[in-house]
């Protein structure tokens, strides 16, 4: 801001005024925003339920690739056991870390049955989904569906959803 004082001569009876000015200058600016796009992991077979024993041991078997750049690290398991397409929660006390072998190009992801909580039981389907996750987003998952069958693991599946 610019300012402009007119004085008139000494001894004038004129008033002296202190005016102000201001220039704008408008312009366009142009930008974008981008959310980060997080690719899914990609399932690499046919997830298979075994039963163990008697039901002693019974676990899911995920076989998945993370997508080029990711690893196991950059990986969370959730699950649902409130019915397919429901709200997915981290799997309480299960580190896939852990709980998986092999390369990025070919994880097995074993999931016991003791870490469902008894949930993977007398006919009850179970969902679980691996997404990967990076600076507080993740991907879209990919899914898998078990049911333990009815007794001590006859009949028991397990089929990929994605």
């Amino acid at each position: 801001m610019a300012a402009l004082t007119v004085s008139a001569s000494p001894g004038a009876d004129e008033i002296v005024d202190t005016t102000e000015a201001a220039w704008q200058v408008q312009q366009p600016a142009a930008g974008s925003v981008t959310a980060a796009t997080i690719p899914s992991p990609v399932l690499t077979s046919q997830c298979r339920y075994r039963s163990g024993l008697l039901g002693l041991g019974a676990r899911v078997e995920i076989y998945w690739a993370a997508p080029e750049g990711y690893t196991v690290e950059d990986a969370e398991v959730f699950a649902s056991t409130e019915g397919l397409g429901s709200v997915l929660a981290p799997l309480t006390g299960f580190n896939v870390e852990d709980e998986t072998t092999g390369s990025p190009t070919n994880y097995t992801t074993q999931i016991k049955s003791n870490l469902l909580g008894g949930l993977l039981g007398l006919g009850s389907e179970l969902e679980v989904a691996i997404v990967m996750s990076r600076h507080g987003w993740t991907s879209e998952p990919a899914s898998i569906a078990s049911n333990a069958g009815l007794i001590v693991g006859i009949g028991g599946n397990c089929r990929n959803l994605s």
